[in-house]
């Protein structure tokens, strides 16, 4: 079976756009402790956020080489990481939260994106992201 079950509108994964913003959920079929691992270390903010981006500690900024920033607001261990989100240095600043939730051996990966015009284009980065992190996640369990 895969790390990342996808699919809309399956019990593993599904996302949607409302109002408030863009909501994305996956399910890596992986204890949470191991999601966390992966997220948190080498390559796991640029599985999340794209290439060149690195995590520090909470309060400190992030940069992808394709212009995205931010800055960690929130870093809950094994449960939430929380982030400012700039598209472009000019962009203002929304906010994207991302939620493990352990599933007894499996985790499933809550994303909301809030404060953003165009939901079609966050939903698919996130969609995008999401299934790199599995990706990455099944690399390092196999390893």
């Amino acid at each position: 079976m895969s790390a990342v079950e996808s699919g809309s509108g399956e019990a593993g994964a599904a996302s949607t756009a409302a109002q408030e913003g863009v909501r994305v959920t996956r399910t890596v079929q992986a204890p949470v402790a191991e999601v966390w691992r992966v997220l948190t270390g080498p390559g796991g903010a640029e599985a999340l956020l794209g290439a060149g981006a690195a995590f520090g500690g909470k309060g400190e900024p992030w940069r992808c080489a394709d212009g995205a920033s931010g800055v960690l607001r929130s870093f809950h261990p094994l449960e939430q990481l929380r982030w400012s989100f700039h598209e472009t240095p000019e962009a203002p600043a929304t906010i994207v939260e991302l939620d493990l939730v352990d599933e007894g051996g499996t985790t499933r990966l809550d994303l909301r994106h809030d404060g953003v015009t165009d939901a079609a284009t966050y939903e698919a980065r996130w969609s995008e992201a999401l299934d790199r992190v599995g990706a990455l996640t099944t690399e390092a369990i196999s390893a």
